[in-house]
């Protein structure tokens, strides 16, 4: 969008700009968002070479999966607090380079713990820190008007940088192995950094312009001390209020769903049936491309449409369409599958801008860092379907058992959405839906 921009800084009066620097802002943090994506890619198709070349089971790769995605989502609300106390930009930079190394290192591992400690701990760690609470904290200090659009474009650029990389990597791993697959990823994370450096910027006022849509007065001033204690102040003032807990637990099923369960595994369950790896890796891309749509549009809805209402219909129709996915698979890709790959691509993460609204609506200025926790509550999610579905496929021999329990959740999912409140409107500047915290009460009690 061209736009012109007047700063509102006195001595940089003359400074002018056709494009509000808050695109400029989102556009590197939507790259930033995909270079990280790109090992996210990796596990679903290199379960089966691993367990080819070193002999482990898919319980022990799906052990290491698990904790990536544990602390993916662990790390998210610490990663918001440390944006608030060193800088987006600082925070990005390292989490690429962290990512990097442990991708670039897999291809010298040799045994199932450095797996775990690869691709489990140092890019779980590394993925964490540029999660969606890097979507929350963009957002919410660069945008004013359309922060339901921006916040749907740059979720779709995490969710579709897990898709649209699994082609690439499959035709790497069928070439040159799947050491190939790995350090082309590090290279993805590596080649953002520049960008990163160069264009990402921490708050409007360092350009001296105010957040799009709105006014300086808009800004929120930052927090310079205490980024762990944020974290932690955050849950334990939003475990307090009822809808921190409907939004966590359908955010538990959302990431079960998605991230726990297909990403990991739909490839190797398609192969059980005869599907080969790289037509079952090539649907999985589609989800992502379908994923953009969805995500855009789902922001687009959010600010139009009663988020809740948009979460029973994400939610439910999610669940019947698992229902329906094991009788598709097969050694042909037939219709019934396409049509299942394109609706499971527009509902993969259109659920994320209607709930960072909810967020916003109950929990004003520490939406960021509490998402972070409602985050946390998806990837733990994702971790548990990811070891359970390994476990149910060792011990049954099929999948079959995980896509029915996975869609009589998502139906839970959405009956837990439509059980959210709306919040008061609250003054200006005050948070909302939060029980005040001990310094607020104090000072309550004071001016009482």
């Amino acid at each position: 969008m061209l736009v012109t921009v007047t700063t509102t800084d006195p001595s940089r009066a003359a400074t002018r700009y056709r494009i509000h620097p808050a695109w400029w802002v989102a556009a590197v943090t939507f790259l930033a968002l995909v270079g990280a994506a790109a090992f996210r890619a990796v596990p679903g198709v290199l379960i089966d070479p691993l367990r080819a070349e070193f002999g482990w089971s898919v319980s022990t790769i799906s052990a290491a999966v698990a904790v990536n995605m544990a602390l993916y989502g662990l790390t998210a609300p610490f990663a918001a607090a440390l944006m608030e106390r060193f800088g987006i930009r600082r925070v990005v930079v390292g989490a690429l380079l962290l990512t990097a190394t442990g991708s670039g290192l897999t291809v010298f591992m040799t045994a199932s713990w450095q797996l775990v400690l690869l691709w489990g701990f140092l890019v779980g760690l590394g993925t964490g820190s540029m999660a969606l609470s890097l979507v929350a904290t963009v957002t919410g200090r660069w945008f004013v008007a359309r922060r339901g659009l921006v916040s749907g474009i740059l979720t779709a650029g995490g969710a579709t940088g897990q898709l649209v990389f699994l082609p690439l990597v499959a035709w790497a791993d069928q070439n040159w192995g799947w050491r190939s697959a790995s350090l082309g990823t590090t290279a993805a994370a590596l080649a953002v950094v520049p960008l990163v450096v160069w264009l990402l910027r921490d708050r409007p006022s360092d350009l001296g312009v105010a957040p799009y849509g709105g006014t300086p007065a808009d800004e929120v001033p930052p927090v310079r001390t205490g980024a762990a204690r944020t974290a932690v102040r955050g849950l334990t003032e939003a475990v307090r209020s009822r809808p921190f807990w409907l939004l966590a637990g359908g955010f538990f099923i959302c990431g079960l769903s998605t991230n726990g369960l297909v990403q990991p595994h739909f490839i190797p369950a398609a192969h059980d049936h005869g599907m080969p790896v790289t037509t079952a890796a090539g649907l999985l891309a589609v989800v992502g491309v379908f994923d953009i749509a969805g995500t855009v549009f789902s922001g687009w809805l959010t600010d139009r449409v009663d988020p809740r209402v948009l979460l029973l219909a994400y939610y439910g129709l999610r669940g019947f369409s698992l229902f329906l996915l094991p009788p598709l698979f097969g050694p042909d890709l037939h219709v019934s599958m396409i049509a299942f790959i394109v609706f499971y691509g527009l509902d993969w993460v259109a659920t994320v801008p209607p709930t960072l609204a909810l967020c916003r609506e109950h929990f004003g200025a520490r939406a960021p860092v509490v998402f972070g926790w409602v985050f946390a509550s998806h990837q733990v999610g994702s971790a548990f379907a990811a070891y359970g579905g390994g476990v149910i496929r060792d011990v049954t021999g099929s999948y079959d058992l995980a896509w029915f329990a996975a869609g009589a959740l998502c139906l839970l999912a959405a009956v837990l959405s439509i059980s959210i409140r709306r919040a008061r409107p609250a003054p200006d500047g005050e948070d909302v839906g939060l029980p005040p915290s001990p310094t607020q009460a104090a000072a309550g009690q004071a001016h009482g």
